[in-house]
This record gives structure tokens, sequence and C-alpha cells, in this order.
């Protein structure tokens, strides 16, 4: 099926709003300790830090509060954007609502198991071997190797590493690396997806098959939440757009409206 007719038929289907919850937040707060030496040199005792949050002293050094005041609830089958600019607090949302970072306040409610697609490395040891990688992905993603065999051939086929899936990651460009991660990671269907557009997908000759991979993979994606700085592909994909600023959500609704408001508020 062609890709517009995929992204097109998700598109046209709105969750109803009796539709099962996948995410609910409530008023939840994410602080950041740091304990540095240099901290204790602060002057100020509110600075705005580089993440978009904010810097607060404290005695232990300082606190980093990421997130702020979140609160929002995700149906399975939304497909929802998040938008802002760098530092705003979308990539720390998604590393909360895929379990990576523990909330520090608030009400946080998963009924639905969250794909992370936002490191750009393997959680794996760089020892072992492509194949060895690829395994263990699966097994932590699926708690079993039933279809591994099927999975494993698509990705060494996908990637073009041919007989250096057997040699270890470390010894592998960077390039073939990321090569190798990008056809792991949209190798499987999840349930719910929270992917940064930061992700990379390789060198540039790799880019166009990558790409058509990448919008399959997100077309048949369950429940979606993307960060990404380009209108064009959030609307190919989303219907709803939560806007970020300093940490917090300052926007949530239709996906065009979401966009607009961004953008008038950038000027």
């Amino acid at each position: 099926m062609p890709n517009d007719v995929l992204a097109n038929q998700f598109q046209a289907q709105a969750p109803e709003a009796s539709s099962p919850i996948a995410l609910h937040l409530e008023n939840v707060r994410l602080d950041i300790p740091v304990a540095t030496t240099e901290t204790r040199s602060l002057k100020a005792s509110l600075l705005r830090s580089v993440t978009g949050g904010r810097l607060n002293r404290s005695r232990g050094g300082a606190v980093i509060t990421a997130l702020s005041d979140v609160s929002c609830t995700v149906r399975e089958g939304e497909r929802v954007a998040l938008i802002g600019h760098n530092g705003a607090g979308k990539s720390t949302f998604l590393r909360l609502v895929s379990g990576i970072y523990q909330h520090s306040s608030g009400v946080f409610q998963a009924y639905a198991r969250v794909h992370p697609m936002i490191h750009k490395s393997f959680i794996t040891s760089p020892e072992l071997s492509g194949q060895q990688a690829i395994k263990a992905h699966y097994l932590l993603t699926h708690g079993n190797l039933r279809g591994f065999d099927a999975f494993c051939d698509d990705v060494v086929t996908f990637s073009g590493l041919g007989d250096f899936v057997h040699l270890p990651v470390k010894t592998y460009s960077q390039g073939m690396a990321a090569r190798l991660m990008f056809a792991v990671l949209t190798g499987s269907r999840h349930e719910c997806l929270a992917m940064d557009e930061g992700f990379g997908a390789g060198d540039s000759s790799f880019y166009e098959k990558a790409k058509i991979r990448l919008e399959s993979f997100l077309a048949s994606a369950g429940t979606l939440l993307l960060a990404s700085h380009s209108d064009a592909l959030l609307k190919r994909f989303c219907r709803r757009g939560l806007v970020f600023s300093e940490g917090s959500i300052v926007f949530d609704g239709p996906l065009e409206q979401a966009l607009q408001h961004y953008h008038e508020t950038r000027r």
C-alpha cells in the first residue's frame, strides 16, 4: 500500500472520546538534581537553563525543573505532535512517558507500553557483534525469540551490513552503526511510539531508502507521540498538537491551531 494512502488513512481516523486511555498526566513535575561544585557559584536564585526548564539553587547544589504542571490525556490511536523550540521540554516529555525519567510530583499513569525511539546509540554493549546486538534488542522488546529469525534477516538486508553483522559493533563506522540501529528500531510495530525527529538514519546514500521505511513505520504505529520541527512531517502523521515552552504545555488542541499558536508566539 502506498505510503500516502497509509498516512491519509490514519489522518482520517480520529479516536473516539470513549477510546481507552493510553497515557494520563495531571500536574506532573520533573526535577533533575545537579550535584556539582560549579553550582555553588551560581549568583542568581532563579535562572533559565539551556534545557528550557528552570534552574534553582538548593542546599544540595541545584535542581533543574525540566517539566512543570504538565497535564494531558492521550487516548489509544491518537497521533500527537510535540511542538516547541529546542529545549522546550519535548524530548524530556518523551523520556518521562517512556519510563526513562521518573516524575517528581503529580499523577502519571501509563496504560500502554510506550516504545522510545529517542536514543542515537544502542543500550547494549559495543563489544557485542551486530547480530548479538539485534538479538539483545529483540529480547528486550519482545521478551522472547519467537519470530527473531525473520526480524534479523530483515534488519541485515535493510541495513546492508552483510557479513559485517558478525563483527563487534565497536568496529563499525558511524554510518554503519546508524544504519543498523535504524533498521532495528523500525523493524517492529509498536502499540505506542514516542519518537524524536532528531533520531538519525545514517549516511546520505541511505537517506531515501530510510525515509520510505520511516514513513511506513510511523503510519503503522498504534498511538504516536512525535517531536519534530517539520510542519510537513507533523501534518502528515498527526492530528493533535501539544506546544511546549519552558517545560510546560502552553497549548493543546487540533494540529493546525497548535502550529499557528507556536509560530505566532515566536514572532
